[in-house]
């Protein structure tokens, strides 16, 4: 699989997410389209969409309900496509969900794999491969990064990083759609900077591919270490998304 068959795959995911086409992430220009349940969409996605907004790097695919149509229109079509993902920008966006009882919730820079860099990266520890009869035990906060306890039908292969007998580094991996597998990843805060988690992603992405699928890895922007994680472990950022929920979730989330 090379890099341009792993982006392919990745908006043909988004285009199924969304409810638009592959092509409308590359075409440059902006385009509204009313989100629906789709049975190939990512399972954790909460669809339809109220404001999902996308972007591969050039125009912006917003997904939306209908009352919430007009709004995305006016703007994404306000600011340039980078510019829609920043403050001030978003407070314009948020003065106007906020009447109709919504705001942005969620924002996240999401990572495919460069195949031309990603390699198993050496590690100092033992390394050691997990599946789901390994699982029960690691559902803790310890894990919660790697796994999701929520969701552990989905949690389908895991990498951990042993000192003698004891678990200090976790990779795992969901299976959030037919085609494409989410990293995550946890270290013990004691052995943080020592290549553990480089080790521990590029080692599980690896496995990924090779078992066909697509490995891809999320984080905030404002997440200086995992985004240093994804990069030295072969990945490059590929897409952009921001969704906006009800104002009872977010104040259910911030309790």
């Amino acid at each position: 699989m090379n890099n341009a068959e792993i982006l392919r795959i990745a908006a043909e995911q988004s285009a199924i997410d969304c409810g638009c086409s592959a092509g409308d992430f590359f075409s440059g220009e902006n385009r509204v389209v009313l989100s629906r349940a789709h049975p190939g969409a990512r399972r954790y996605l909460d669809l339809p969409f109220l404001i999902n907004l996308v972007s591969y790097g050039g125009g912006i695919v917003a997904s939306v309900s209908p009352e919430f149509e007009a709004l995305a229109g006016e703007y994404i079509n306000k600011y340039l496509p980078e510019h829609c993902f920043e403050t001030p920008n978003l407070h314009y966006l948020m003065d106007r969900l906020r009447p109709l009882g919504a705001s942005a919730c969620f924002m996240a820079e999401y990572w495919l794999p460069d195949v031309t860099r990603l390699a198993p990266l050496p590690c100092p520890y033992e390394l050691r491969e997990l599946g789901p009869k390994d699982f029960p035990p690691l559902y803790t906060p310890a894990w919660s990064n790697a796994l999701c306890e929520k969701r552990k039908h989905l949690d389908v292969l895991a990498l951990g990083a042993y000192d003698g007998d004891k678990l200090i580094g976790l990779a795992g991996c969901s299976m959030d759609c037919d085609t494409m597998w989410q990293i995550g990843i946890d270290v013990l805060p004691v052995y943080r900077r020592r290549g553990i988690a480089a080790a521990l992603v590029s080692g599980l992405a690896a496995r990924i591919l090779d078992r066909g699928k697509v490995p891809f890895y999320c984080c905030a922007w404002s997440n200086i270490p995992s985004a240093r994680c994804a990069i030295k472990s072969g990945f490059r950022p590929a897409w952009v998304e921001l969704t906006a929920k009800r104002l009872d979730f977010i104040d259910e989330m911030n309790k």
